[in-house]
């Protein structure tokens, strides 16, 4: 057993090497800023801290009057008062420490709030290049996993640490008063505490580490294989056996980690015991011997033992806290992480309010790569004059979405410049900006709540009416009232309970609530049937009307009224025209369109 210890802490402590903690002042003073907002509470802590320490020293004292002065007087008087005195500093002792606990966790709960609202901001900041790239059970793990770590250092590990050090402090000082021979033989085994102290705080750091890497990757499979959509995905594929060894094996990883790192602290603190034992043993024999040559009292020496109790376990608990916060670092460092990146999209310190919008679009020389080697846009150019439609039509992985992306801002531009009536969309704020575009995307997402809510999501303050009218206006108003609870009905998650059209009508009557000047569609049509289609649209008329649109054509049937129709291939714009001119010039266009109409009639012959 022994040995299997000695392997884990040369393991790793050959790894703490590789990952050697930064543990700076710049970081410390970083985590104590947090309790700022809460200093008089924190002080009121300390007070309570120094008075329980304090009268911790009582009982211990009592018994000695009790034995070396009630008793051998046969004082019932005093032995009575003696007893209901440390009777009542008990008491005392219990209230404060309740009182001590409740103002301690409270502290820990506000600075843990502010800690998830923080990153909760944060990522709310972020944008979409971030959450394209990181997993979404490592973005769970930090806000939960990481702060709730955290909240355990707040109310446990700090507060322990001036507790240690007020009973050390006070308990020293009353061992030497009443006898500094005692004392220092009581003292001697302290330092030997130390010794281990620092590679065991090495390997719990390392340990704790990789304990919340595995733990963000168990959440990566929970939310991927149990949501509403990769759930489905499993189950249509028969992977059920092959998820739940994948699952099981990343569990299990988690729970070795997990053992070693508590066979870490376990083993330390068999070690610690073991001096513990020691120092009383000490103190029974030299104090003993003291009694026995008339040098000391025996109330003394029952004393002693119990103040000495009262040094070794703080003192033991001491050098454990020093292992709890390095490993707590562990989890500060991942908070800060996340808490110190910079958003790819953000306001200019000048950045105006973008003024109600005509809705002129125009990409200068635009060009953008999601990596540096992999450009997607090169060099697009165009411009659509405000009441106008353009499409975006090209084969798929064309960049079609990208362009489309770039509008609210998204993604910035690499080079280039995408202006909305002249203005640089990167010199104006983008919550000004957002609020005037409109987006229904080919994949809707709704929330699992109800349809009222989901509605008014692009408008918190529409009244009932204006609601009721977008609705109609996006042809879903009589099949919302036909349902038990009307607009309050829930729709589950990813609103699985609605078909695949009157999601999208939902999504076009929050657009059009909205009333936006730019609409961005996405259209979604090419997967429903004739009927949903239809009926789409029907209600994308309303949405489009009298708007500067920009529509990703997938039927290219669609898009015969747009008034320009942009052609993409490989990043770049190859065709722009009407309808009929893209035709005549029997280019990439024309073959598209040629395609989608044989497949058509290939389709009709085999009904």
């Amino acid at each position: 057993m022994s040995m299997g210890f000695g392997r884990i802490m040369r393991n790793a402590y050959r790894e703490d090497i590789q990952h050697k903690p930064d543990i700076t002042r710049a970081m410390l003073l970083r985590i104590s800023k947090l309790f700022l907002p809460y200093w008089k509470g924190q002080l009121l802590v300390v007070v309570l801290v120094a008075l329980i320490s304090a009268l911790g020293l009582v009982p211990p004292l009592l018994v000695r009057q009790i034995i070396d002065t009630a008793v051998p007087h046969g004082d019932v008087t005093l032995l009575f008062w003696l007893t209901a005195a440390s009777i009542g500093a008990a008491l005392v002792l219990g209230l404060l420490t309740v009182a001590e606990n409740y103002i301690n966790t409270w502290i820990g709960k506000h600075v843990v709030l502010d800690l998830q609202n923080a990153m909760y901001q944060q990522l709310q900041r972020m944008g979409l290049r971030f959450f394209s790239e990181t997993r979404t059970g490592d973005i769970i793990s930090r806000i939960n996993n990481d702060v709730s770590g955290v909240e355990r250092v707040i109310t446990g590990t700090i507060v322990q640490t001036l507790q240690s050090i007020a009973v050390v402090t006070f308990t020293l000082i009353t061992l030497f008063a009443m006898d500094w021979r005692l004392s220092l033989v009581g003292v001697l085994l302290i330092p030997a505490f130390i010794l281990p102290t620092r590679r065991v705080g090495k390997a719990r750091w390392t340990i704790a580490k990789q304990t919340q890497e595995r733990l963000a990757e168990l959440n990566q499979i929970i939310q991927e294989t149990l949501g509403l959509a990769g759930s489905l995905l499993v189950k249509v594929f028969s992977r059920e056996p092959e998820e739940q060894a994948r699952f099981r094996e990343v569990s299990s990883q988690v729970a070795r980690l997990q053992i070693k790192e508590s066979l870490v602290g376990r083993w330390f603190r068999m070690f610690i015991g073991v001096f513990t034992s020691i120092g009383p043993a000490l103190i029974y024999f030299y104090g003993g011997y003291l009694v026995i040559q008339g040098e000391l009292t025996i109330g003394t020496v029952v004393a002693f033992i119990a103040l000495l109790s009262r040094l070794y376990g703080p003192a033991a608990q001491l050098f454990n806290i020093h292992i709890d916060v390095v490993r707590s670092l562990a989890l500060f460092e991942r908070v800060f992480q996340y808490l110190d990146m910079q958003p790819d999209i953000q306001d200019d310190a000048e950045a105006i309010n973008l003024p109600p919008v005509r809705g002129q679009i125009e990409f200068d020389s635009v060009g953008f790569r999601y990596k540096p080697d992999q450009p997607v846009l090169e060099n697009i150019s165009f411009s659509v004059e405000p009441g106008e439609m353009a499409a975006l039509v090209g084969p798929s992985g064309a960049g079609k979405t990208t362009a489309t992306y770039l509008v609210p801002r998204l993604y910035d531009v690499d080079s280039g410049a995408v202006r909305i009536d002249g203005h640089d969309i990167r010199t104006v704020t983008t919550d000004s900006l957002r609020k005037q575009i409109g987006v229904v995307t080919q994949d809707t997402y709704l929330f699992n709540t109800t349809i009222r809510e989901n509605i008014l999501y692009a408008k918190p303050g529409a009244t009932e009416a204006e609601m009721v009218e977008a609705c109609r206006a996006a042809y879903i108003h009589n099949f919302i009232v036909a349902l038990p609870s009307q607009y309050d009905t829930i729709v589950g998650e990813r609103g699985i309970k609605l078909s695949g059209g009157e999601k999208q009508r939902i999504a076009i009557a929050r657009a059009i609530l909205k009333e936006p000047r730019i609409t961005i569609l996405d259209e979604a049509t090419s997967s429903l049937d004739s009927h949903s289609e239809a009926l789409i649209q029907a209600a994308l008329e309303p949405l489009l009307k009298n708007r500067t649109n920009l529509v990703i054509a997938h039927r290219l049937s669609t898009i015969r009224a747009a008034d320009k129709i942009l052609v993409f291939d490989n990043g770049r714009i190859v065709e722009h025209g009407t309808h009929k001119e893209l035709l005549a010039r029997r280019g990439l266009y024309q073959k598209l369109h040629q395609e989608q109409f044989k497949t058509s009639q290939s389709e009709v012959s085999q009904l």
